[in-house]
């Protein structure tokens, strides 16, 4: 069986809610970021990760969708086949994983980006990111208009990417999501789907 190690609130939300969207039976393990138990699995400390029966052990949120994708095609959440449509599922995971989530870093961990110790320095990054994930969503939100899901052939492993991102944001950006509509619509559509909420659940439960 597929097991998913994920950590609440983390980008490994995609792979789980994708793998509940599937359907196929699979194992989810919760465990804690830079944790010994997932040194182990991956020794970045980071999740999701994800080990297959043979004990193949994949990591990167953008490589476990990308395969998890091609490994069920009949749940049609692969974006298609064809050469441009391929093209536009690297060019979301790409969007998603080096510009998106990248912005969320300085906010979540603002030590990490300033070698002032003062409480102003450590303000000043976050406010700067906070700008970036302006920029970064301002992208989101106009590719959006007119859509209902990200990619023009439907709901895919890149709407499931985007979803952990844009709680963040709901979280973090002043005013949440109140001035990307668009965005809050695709939020709102994939916070009401059941296979989301049982994900969202059994995180909570966890």
């Amino acid at each position: 069986m597929t097991t998913l190690f994920y950590s609440p609130g983390a980008c490994s939300l995609a792979p789980h809610i994708v793998l509940e969207w599937i359907g196929a039976p699979y194992e989810a393990v919760r465990v804690k970021t830079g944790s010994d138990e997932l040194r182990a699995i991956n020794p970045s400390g980071a999740v999701p990760a994800l080990r297959e029966d043979d004990g193949w052990i994949l990591t990167q949120a953008s490589a476990i969708l990308d395969y998890l994708a091609h490994k069920h095609p009949e749940a049609g959440l692969g974006g298609g086949d064809g050469l441009r449509e391929r093209a536009e599922v690297e060019r979301w995971l790409a969007y998603f994983t080096s510009d998106m989530h990248a912005s969320f870093w300085p906010i979540f961990n603002p030590a990490r980006y300033t070698l002032d110790p003062a409480d102003g320095a450590k303000e000043a990054v976050v406010g700067a990111a906070v700008n970036r994930v302006r920029t970064v969503m301002g992208i989101l939100e106009a590719h959006l208009a007119g859509r209902e899901w990200i990619l023009d052939t439907g709901r895919s492993v890149i709407d499931a990417y985007a979803f952990p991102m844009l709680r963040w944001a709901k979280a973090k950006l002043p005013g949440g999501l109140t001035d990307f509509p668009n965005i809050r619509a695709l939020s709102d559509r994939l916070a009401a789907d059941p296979a989301v909420q049982r994900v969202l659940e059994r995180e909570r439960a966890g």
